[in-house]
């Protein structure tokens, strides 16, 4: 079973620009799929690999470009196994303007390249007395050095675009460095609508991108302070996956910095308004600096690169969303936003890319000649990317034009060091890995005798198994450490591994989403068994407790960014991503989403979208819901708005009535949530205990009272099920135990309430059914009284089709 939904923005700067260079370097960025994506990929044959573990790589660098302890010299180091020569290009300013000064770098025995450079020289010889602004020129095999090469003699040396061991160096292309700490500016900007002068090829190989490309920023020693990290266990958080632009764009009404809507800075102010929410954990879209800064200013959406997915930097933070754009702005503002949420109790995670990076695909299909040089295609190809067996296209089962090598040791390294710098450095508390599964290839390149792709959970040279062993994780029970979210999903070959990553990793559940989607949705015409619910509701043991994991294992969601929204999942029979700005046109996005407008009835959309709240809150695993779900945010059906950097997909604060009513239905249910242990088991839930003794910390129920059997589970005619958790079992709970309710069914159901406890009786939380909207704010109850009273066992109780009910005995 592949995701049911997967965006992926395919570029045409990467796949197919065709003659629409002029719109800019991320024009006509186009989705596709997951899901939908054929698997042309062939076979797989055994992998041939050493068992061999590696060598732990160096978590303190010396890559990049840094000024020195007494800051009189700048060191430039950058790796490259394959160049003949390169060169260390320094301006005064990022664009528009040409060097100051170029330096030869030497090579040492390790592949690295260096030159210190005095700062003295520089400010003295030079005039450069501000900041520093740098990129590299490189040779090699495809494009051999020659005395007499300059910018205005750029076509000595050349041989081919691209040779049989697959070298891209082009010297005409000034690269900027995978290990710098902030880029610039971005390829293409208001200053720079040529994208063109960063390809390779017949038409463009000798346009020098000099004046135009993004250069790294020497940065000087920076102090500001990330906060004390929560140590909370990853199975207590709450997790809000945002868009950080759009988190606060349009928030005009909270008290934020006015003039700052959309930044690093006021998503900091933000902060105590989540921890208000309840969330414990936010989970921001890529914050690496990528392709964005012409968002404003194109004349159509297809040129807009709004999530993020096509990182230029593993290192530097996306200049666009700075209020404080200048040289080590972005980081100091990056690092104060992290302490504000830290202040308020609140992890930061970061959506992170490392499957494959912003220097895309070939332009034209077939044509292995034109390619954009940009980084790390100029410095080392085969070493960052991989390639097809003839060496001369990429290997591609990310949909975006190619996967960065992540069985390589030097690009491993890469992602070691930035994760290493984001959680250390800039203080970062965990990461969501898109289309990680990439991350567990064990090959390099495709070969005759094997695909370019191969997934191995257990092979200990992966990716996936250097980070975990490497870059410490964080304890079950809490602590010091690290979170790692694994998509666990990519385009083809064996790359849906959902339930199937190595223990120290937890994943997004796509399994959970599907099975209440279609329960929900496809009443009559998707059959859903009963016992397929209770596996979601008690945390998917079936995925991740057949390899020692735990429920926290389960990032729990209904919906994510990649999709509709809550709201539209119950709102929407379809996509609707032709339609006009600000809410389209978007392309791609997938056809199937188990989704229904609940009969175009308001009322009933409202109380599915509580059930779908409900069903995260109420469920073993770790909860994510996405930014604005708690107050109905929509998206107008639109399921695939990755290049909307628009008021339709920024979060709206300007609230009816009922989207402010179903914000405090969420925010009560977080609570409840968080109140009760029981519902956020550390372990599985238990028959017995380690000495055979009965425990039943769950037990399943039909609506007549009888605890359901196997035939019960399996009969997909059952559309009603119960479950009673004995909190008793569970340090710190306040109540003897919690009865939840779920009627799937179209019509009223009875249930017959199982025993309370001695001396207990039943009483009322929430009942997602729309009656309870006449209750206002107090849709749940946190502390029910003798109003909410529904009787002790044998009780019976009425709940209406298509609801959820929860009791606590007390």
């Amino acid at each position: 079973m592949m995701p049911s939904s997967r965006r992926h923005r395919r570029s045409p700067w990467l796949t197919r620009w065709q003659p629409l260079v002029a719109m800019g370097l991320a024009s006509a960025l186009v989705s596709c799929a997951a899901s939908d994506a054929p698997d042309t990929a062939p076979a797989p044959e055994a992998p041939a690999v050493t068992d061999t573990v590696r060598q732990p790589v160096t978590l303190t660098w010396t890559l990049g470009a840094k000024y020195d302890a007494t800051q009189a010299n700048i060191d430039f180091r950058v790796y490259s196994s394959r160049a003949t020569r390169i060169e260390v290009w320094i301006y005064k300013t990022a664009q528009g303007a040409q060097e100051v000064v170029s330096y030869v770098m030497s090579k040492g025995s390790d592949n690295v390249w260096s030159k210190s450079v005095s700062v003295n020289t520089l400010k003295t010889s030079y005039g450069l007395t501000g900041t520093v602004y740098y990129g590299y020129r490189a040779w090699g095999p495809n494009w051999t050095w020659s005395s007499s090469w300059s910018k205005t003699n750029n076509t000595v040396g050349f041989g081919s675009d691209v040779d049989t061991a697959g070298n891209r160096f082009n010297p005409n292309k000034l690269l900027w460095d995978p290990y710098a700490l902030e880029l610039s500016h971005d390829p293409v900007n208001p200053s720079n609508q040529d994208a063109t002068v960063f390809a390779s090829g017949p038409t463009h190989r000798y346009k020098d991108s000099g004046p135009y490309a993004p250069k790294g920023i020497v940065l000087l020693p920076d102090t500001t302070a990330t906060g004390t990290k929560p140590t909370r266990a990853f199975k207590d958080d709450i997790i809000y996956e945002v868009h950080l632009r759009g988190l606060t764009k349009q928030d005009t009404g909270s008290g934020l910095d006015s003039t700052c809507l959309g930044t690093y800075k006021t998503a900091g102010q933000k902060a105590a308004q989540l921890a208000a929410l309840g969330i414990t954990a936010v989970e921001f879209l890529p914050l690496h600096e990528t392709d964005n800064g012409n968002n404003d200013t194109v004349v159509s959406t297809a040129g807009d690169n709004y999530w993020g997915y096509m990182n230029l930097s593993y290192f530097a933070p996306d200049r666009r969303y700075a209020c404080d754009q200048t040289a080590g702005g972005p980081t100091r503002e990056f690092k104060a936003m992290v302490k504000a949420f830290h202040d308020a109790g609140i992890k930061v995670l970061v959506d992170v890319v490392y499957n494959h990076t912003g220097e895309g695909g070939g332009w034209v299909s077939g044509d292995p000649s034109t390619y954009n040089v940009m980084s790390y295609r100029g410095l080392d190809n085969p070493t960052y990317y991989s390639l097809t067996k003839d060496m001369k296209f990429n290997w591609d089962n990310t949909g975006v034009g190619g996967n960065f090598n992540t069985f390589n040791p030097t690009a491993q390294n890469v992602i070691l060091h930035s994760l290493s710098y984001w959680k250390d450095t800039l203080g970062v508390d965990g990461f969501r890995f898109d289309l990680a599964s990439v991350l567990g290839n064990v090959y390099e390149h495709e070969t005759n005798e094997h695909s370019g792709y191969l997934y191995e959970r257990d092979n200990l040279n992966t990716a996936l198994n250097r980070i975990t062993a490497q870059l410490e994780p964080r304890p079950e029970g809490g602590g010091a450490g690290t979170d790692y979210i694994a998509e666990p999903w990519a385009i083809g070959g064996n790359s849906y591994q959902v339930g199937n990553f190595p223990a120290k990793w937890r994943e997004w559940n796509g399994a959970f989403r599907d099975t209440f989607r279609k329960d929900q949705n496809e009443l009559g015409v998707t059959a859903v068994k009963p016992g397929d619910l209770a596996t979601r509701f008690a945390g998917s043991s079936d995925l991740y407790g057949d390899d020692g994991r735990k429920p926290a294992a389960s990032v729990n969601f209904m919906v994510a960014h990649d999709g509709f929204t809550l709201k539209d999942l119950y709102s929407c029979n379809g996509k609707n991503n032709g339609q006009a700005w600000p809410y389209g046109p978007s392309d791609g996005g997938d056809d199937s989403n188990h989704s229904w407008d609940q009969g175009g009835s308001a009322l009933l959309q409202r109380q599915a979208a509580r059930n779908g709240l409900a069903f995260l809150m109420l469920s073993a695993g770790v909860p994510m819901m996405t930014g604005g779900d708690e107050f109905l945010r929509s998206q107008n059906c639109n399921n695939n708005a990755y290049n909307l950097d628009s008021s339709g997909n920024w979060l709206n604060y300007a609230w009816s009535t009922e989207q402010s009513n179903f914000r405090l239905f969420a925010k009560n249910l977080i609570a409840f949530r968080k109140a009760h242990p029981a519902l956020r088991p550390a372990e599985f839930y238990l028959p017995t205990d380690t000495n055979g003794n009965v425990m039943e910390q769950l037990r399943w129920f039909k609506p007549d009272g009888a605890v359901a059997n196997t035939a019960y589970f399996d009969d997909t005619n059952n559309h009603a099920l119960a479950y009673r958790i004995d909190a008793t079992e569970f340090s710190g709970e306040t109540v003897s135990a919690i009865y939840v309710a779920y009627n799937g069914w179209s019509a009223n159901v009875n249930f017959t309430l199982p025993w309370p406890g001695t001396g207990k009786q039943w009483y009322r939380v929430t009942d997602t059914c729309s009656w309870i909207e006449a209750r206002g704010a107090d849709q749940v109850t946190l502390n029910p009284g003798s109003t909410d009273l529904i009787g002790g066992e044998n009780a019976n109780y009425g709940l209406c089709g298509r609801g959820v009910l929860v009791l606590v005995a007390k």
